[in-house]
């Protein structure tokens, strides 16, 4: 009942279910008053073309949160796969194949390193972003290579009505939130991030659940990383780089928070879609691209400063 104690308790949960897509809605409003051509078919796909690599990297990122972990090698991962996508995958599909699996496997060891040795996961991501960044060097020693055609025609189709990036983004969304918050074995994952104890008593075996999460975020990333080159035919060693701190704001950005194992599928897409549609914003503005990234950044502080006002206002309540 609206006014009682259970309803003012689930105040602060509904103020942070709902800002991502208010922040979305808000910047689809002021994008509409700046550039009124730009809602259109064409406009919206021009603003989103990389909207689905950024939601892909947000996503794997949010696996690694969802066991309170953080993964700074995401973006040169991402560039390494990206560069595999135009060398190996164009003139060796096998090989290239079998090399992208392989990216997956590593992930998975990585997190049962992490688990094992009781690693703090920030370090060794740190180390291993240069290891992919080295790699990625060493196969791409400059920009170049060439996507598979197939994938190519595949990131290019042209749905009806609305771009192909917002049905990509709808359908990842759903899919990921079906998996991590409706499935039994998503509970699962989800509670070795917020309760560990209490899972680890219960049977769940927590070794599994990490490495199980950083699987799942080396299949997302290796994704981000094909839909890239798909997008921009080619690649080179740096690429990706700056997914790492966008993947972790579209996180933070959809409700996810650092520990407990909170994570927002919908909100995550939702926040990288926000981040994607903010350099439109800013272009529009005329702000210069060096300046871009110090205005995303101030964006974030301003939604987690609003996320931290709606929790004291459920607090108060």
């Amino acid at each position: 009942m609206v006014g009682s104690p259970e309803w003012r308790a689930h105040i602060p949960r509904l103020l942070r279910t709902l800002l991502p897509a208010f922040s979305l809605t808000l910047l689809l409003l002021a994008i509409f008053v700046m550039q009124p051509r730009a809602m259109s078919y064409f406009g919206l796909n021009l603003m989103l073309n990389l909207a689905v690599p950024i939601a892909l990297a947000t996503i794997a990122q949010m696996m690694v949160i969802a066991i309170n972990d953080l993964d700074l090698s995401l973006g040169a991962f991402i560039s390494f796969v990206a560069c595999v996508a135009a060398t190996w995958l164009n003139t060796h599909p096998v090989a290239g194949a079998l090399a992208l699996l392989a990216c997956v496997g590593i992930y998975a060891l990585l997190g049962a390193l992490i688990h094992l040795r009781q690693l703090p996961a920030i370090v060794v991501t740190l180390g291993m972003s240069f290891v992919w960044s080295g790699a990625a060097i060493l196969l791409l020693p400059s920009p170049g290579g060439s996507a598979p055609d197939w994938l190519r025609t595949l990131v290019s189709i042209k749905t009806p009505w609305v771009p192909l990036a917002i049905v990509a983004s709808v359908v990842l969304a759903l899919l990921v939130h079906l998996l991590m918050v409706r499935s039994t074995l998503g509970v699962r994952l989800r509670g070795a991030g917020g309760n560990a104890q209490a899972v680890a008593k219960s049977g769940v075996s927590l070794f599994k659940a990490r490495v199980t999460l950083y699987a799942f975020a080396g299949v997302f990333g290796v994704l981000a990383g094909l839909c890239l080159v798909g997008l921009t035919t080619s690649a080179d060693a740096g690429i990706a780089m700056r997914y790492t701190l966008l993947s972790i704001a579209g996180v933070i950005l959809g409700g996810g928070e650092f520990v407990g194992g909170r994570i927002a599928p919908i909100g995550a897409v939702l926040g990288a879609l926000t981040l994607v549609l903010a350099g439109s914003l800013l272009s529009f503005i005329h702000i210069a691209p060096d300046w871009q990234i110090g205005a995303q950044g101030a964006i974030l502080i301003i939604v987690l400063a609003l996320r931290t006002l709606a929790n004291r206002i459920g607090a108060r309540s």
